[in-house]
């Protein structure tokens, strides 16, 4: 098994501040997952989406899947893709991300490759941003541990697990603005991404 190829887009959640459901998210008429697709198709040879939808991807070209392990989070979707895919370590990014930087995503497979683990994290002070980040397979058994004791966050299961950790400074090194972390979770939002200002 190699130790990258895979993407996954994790298209789950309630969508609650959104008013709709973020799936359905466009930029200039066209569906920001893909947008997204295309994008992540210059690093990866297979994409995986994770949704609870997926009759609405009927024409996607890649793989569909869904939550194993329902009601969970979205830890549920990073189990699943996890158990699917074809490499070791295993990309993930939200729906409603836009912003993929290509040139980032190659420094954290630089860094994997150099010091192994569990995975590759950015933080900001004490904050983990869990997406356009790297999972190991090998964390498999863990996370259904973790679901099934009914713990559903993200940040108390890789802060006991062995994943490197890029540091703020050097994230800023590639997004000075932080905005390959940014996530459209209102209206509004959408509203400032496609006016070309900052989402905060």
């Amino acid at each position: 098994m190699k130790n990258f190829g895979t993407a996954v887009i994790l298209a789950g959640g309630k969508s609650s501040r959104m008013g709709f459901d973020k799936q359905f998210l466009e930029v200039n008429k066209t569906k920001l997952v893909d947008i997204i697709t295309r994008k992540l198709e210059n690093q990866f040879e297979e994409i995986i989406m994770v949704t609870n939808k997926p009759e609405y991807y009927k024409d996607f070209p890649h793989k569909i899947v869904e939550d194993e392990i329902k009601e969970k989070g979205p830890l549920s979707g990073i189990h699943t893709a996890l158990k699917k895919a074809s490499s070791k370590y295993v990309y993930f990014l939200a729906c409603d991300m836009p912003n993929i930087n290509l040139k980032f995503i190659q420094y954290m497979k630089d860094k994997l490759n150099e010091v192994g683990g569990d995975g590759c994290l950015s933080r900001k002070g004490n904050w983990i941003e869990p997406f356009n980040s790297f999972y190991s397979k090998d964390i498999v058994p863990k996370i259904e541990e973790h679901l099934f004791n009914d713990k559903r966050s993200i940040h108390s299961l890789v802060r006991k697990l062995n994943f490197y950790y890029v540091e703020e400074e050097i994230a800023l090194r590639y997004s000075p603005n932080w905005d390959m972390f940014m996530n459209l979770n209102t209206t509004h939002d959408l509203e400032l991404y496609l006016s070309g200002k900052r989402v905060n």
